[in-house]
């Protein structure tokens, strides 16, 4: 009788030696010297706090941030494209964009990688784009696991999982109480879909459709695929660095990570009481390639602004007086803006202001 070996099982102990060895190089692009040096340590090590002019923060009362999430069925496109290192962005950005919205500094970032079995080339593709994501988030990349299942992915496939944590100071907290009448929304541009919503997309495209990753879209001048894998935008450095000009809690009262649900769900979470977002339709350009996904599927429109960011990535609620000192920020660094919409008093909550 045969001998069983790990090998026969689905996991290659060589190939996994290797892909390990394909990271260092990686990784050690993103880390700061607030990163403990721990060599084939069983955790990362991190300095809240580091004694040095350039590294020190002098916390006051420190509130650690913690957040999770994943890329979901946008996976999917990146398999049928074979284009492996971008979904690590969106990985990274969907986890520190949501710590953004209380003020956060992203520290560091843990990945999970699970794989049906091992393969160094494509695992050394996606921990690319995570580590890309992490330097444009100034984040460090502390760690992660990589997974061989064999028995639980089908071949070709595989899944991603993120994990942040940040810092703010208990008296910094963005939480959305601050929110007062007249305040406006300043709408940020998203590169795109994001990472949200693609089990619709991809049915419009590709079952009711019937398209392929590679056929080009005269509306959009790109193929479908480069539509569908364009990466999350990560909002870190240009909304941090508001934050950091304004040291005032009386210019950002709120801020809304615009995912699944859309504006008016995303909002509705930052809402205190007595108080009503309105947003107005028309406010800002919806790119094209909603249009182009809402009449494939003829979509309703309701649908499309339950799932989709509809061109919104990421909402700021301002003091009226700093705003176009906001956008013109945000425009120096690259992000367009918008003012989309106001607070004013109400019933606690999120409506389409089509009037006005």
């Amino acid at each position: 009788m045969a001998k069983a070996t790990y090998k026969d099982a689905g996991v290659d102990l060589a190939q996994y030696a290797d892909a390990m060895a394909r990271l260092p190089r990686l990784i050690g692009r993103t880390q700061s010297p607030r990163v403990r040096k721990w060599d084939n340590g069983f955790a990362g090590l991190f300095h809240l706090d580091f004694q040095s002019p350039l590294f020190a923060r002098n916390y006051q009362d420190p509130l650690l941030v913690a957040c999770t999430d994943g890329v979901g069925t946008k996976l999917k496109v990146a398999a049928a494209m074979g284009v492996h290192n971008t979904v690590g962005i969106d990985l990274v950005a969907m986890c520190v964009n949501d710590a953004l919205c209380c003020g956060a500094e992203p520290l560091f970032f843990l990945d999970y990688v699970a794989l049906p079995h091992d393969d160094p080339a494509l695992l050394e593709q996606l921990v690319a784009g995570i580590t890309a994501g992490c330097v444009e988030a100034d984040c460090s990349l502390l760690g992660g696991e990589t997974a061989i299942l064999p028995d639980l992915y089908a071949p070709g496939d595989y899944d991603l999982a993120g994990f942040c944590l940040g810092v703010v100071e208990q008296k910094n907290v963005i939480d959305g109480s601050a929110i007062v009448p007249d305040d406006l929304l300043i709408g940020l541009a998203s590169s795109g879909l994001h990472s949200n919503g693609y089990s619709l997309a991809r049915k419009i495209v590709f079952d009711i459709a019937g398209l392929d990753v590679g056929q080009h879209v005269d509306l959009l001048g790109q193929t479908v695929g480069q539509a569908l894998l364009q990466p999350t935008r990560i909002y870190c450095r240009p909304v941090r660095q508001v934050l950091t000009n304004y040291r005032v809690k009386s210019v950002v009262h709120g801020i809304a990570h615009i995912t699944g649900g859309g504006l008016l769900e995303n909002l509705a979470r930052i809402v205190p009481e007595g108080i009503e977002l309105a947003v107005r339709r028309g406010a800002w350009p919806v790119p094209p390639v909603f249009d182009w996904l809402q009449r494939l599927g003829e979509v309703e429109q309701q649908e499309m602004e339950r799932v989709f960011n509809m061109g919104v990535g990421l909402v700021l609620v301002v003091s009226p007086f700093y705003a176009e000192s906001v956008r013109q920020q945000l425009a120096r660094a690259g992000i367009e803006s918008w003012i989309i919409g106001a607070a004013r008093a109400g019933a606690k909550g999120t409506v389409w202001d089509e009037g006005r």
